[in-house]
């Protein structure tokens, strides 16, 4: 794990990545004048269409003036991309929220630029668990909340294909053609072969009472927390279970449409393999921190793994009791 330094003045040596794709569905005040204010000596890159996140630190880092710290303003996904450049070059983290719903940063306590460059100027950091997802021989995926199999991937998938409506209405309209396509698939763990809904494998122990564990609830860990949702039940079980807000689920629990206790098993393991198996016609996919992957049509095998202490992230000082 890289050795965290106090923070120079001004923000030297940091360098900031602004993804101004992410948050899009919300109205959020341009972090610039933050920035300008309070680190008026950091580097800012604002990620134009089509660039490559890995390509723009790699270019950083091969500078004269290699920043100390990797800072990014996007997404879960953004946040995950550059985790990863973070352990590759061994650099901490300053992870700022600015995307929809920013589950990570929210989970360490960092609900604002503000409260993340406070964690920078005092020099308090977390050490980070995260899950490595390999798909098939790929090279690992850093994840910091979940990765999910079926019906999440399923509708996200079916959402990105409606894009120019919209991310609401697309939405909307995504979950009603999911609804009406939805099939299990099967996947082998172990040598067992099962029809499931859906898979969340989630980093770190997170709720009991949801199936759909988007946001983790640990910052040190190194276990999975995993929630295999088996195909007894109806489509709109499979759809209802997707709900990840504590009221949501709960209405839905109240007028009996979520998932029954009996057809959700759940494990807390340090490792999971599994062959995964849609069904003809359906998308072969993955989810990881919002973010979609695509797989050759037939199947794929899907390994994650924990790994404790794997980034320095800046965050508040009573992070590590969340």
């Amino acid at each position: 794990m890289p050795s965290t330094s106090p923070p120079q003045p001004h923000g030297r040596g940091v360098l900031i990545v602004r993804n101004t794709a992410s948050g899009t569905a919300v109205v959020r005040a341009d972090p610039a004048g933050i920035f300008a204010a309070r680190l008026p000596e950091a580097a800012v890159h604002e990620l134009a269409d089509g660039e490559d996140l890995a390509d723009v630190v790699a270019a950083a880092m091969e500078s004269d003036a290699a920043p100390a710290v990797l800072g990014i303003y996007g997404g879960d996904g953004s946040v995950s991309r550059m985790a990863q450049l973070a352990r590759r070059y061994e650099r901490p983290l300053l992870a700022m929220p600015g995307g929809t719903f920013n589950h990570f940063v929210r989970a360490l306590g960092v609900d604002s630029v503000g409260a993340a460059i406070d964690a920078y100027e005092a020099a308090t950091t977390v050490e980070v668990g995260v899950a490595d997802a390999t798909a098939d021989d790929d090279q690992p995926l850093t994840v910091l909340n979940v990765v999910s199999v079926g019906a999440y991937p399923e509708l996200i998938e079916e959402r990105e294909r409606r894009t120019s409506l919209g991310k609401w209405i697309g939405g909307v309209v995504a979950t009603a053609a999911a609804l009406r396509r939805a099939e299990p698939l099967t996947i082998v763990r172990e040598g067992r072969r099962a029809r499931v809904w859906s898979v969340f494998v989630s980093v770190g122990r997170n709720d009991p009472d949801r199936v759909a564990t988007m946001q983790r609830q640990e910052a040190e860990t190194g276990v999975l927390d995993v929630r295999i949702h088996h195909a007894r039940g109806s489509k709109v079980r499979a759809l209802a279970s997707l709900a990840f807000g504590k009221r949501t689920a709960a209405v839905l629990r109240a007028v009996r449409l979520f998932p029954r206790d009996e057809d959700v098993e759940r494990l807390v393991v340090r490792d999971l393999e599994l062959q995964v198996r849609p069904e003809p016609g359906h998308p072969s996919v993955f989810v990881h921190d919002g973010e979609l992957e695509q797989r050759a049509p037939g199947g794929f095998r899907l390994r994650c793994t924990a790994v404790p202490g794997a980034v320095t992230v800046f965050a508040p000082g009573d992070a590590r009791g969340r």
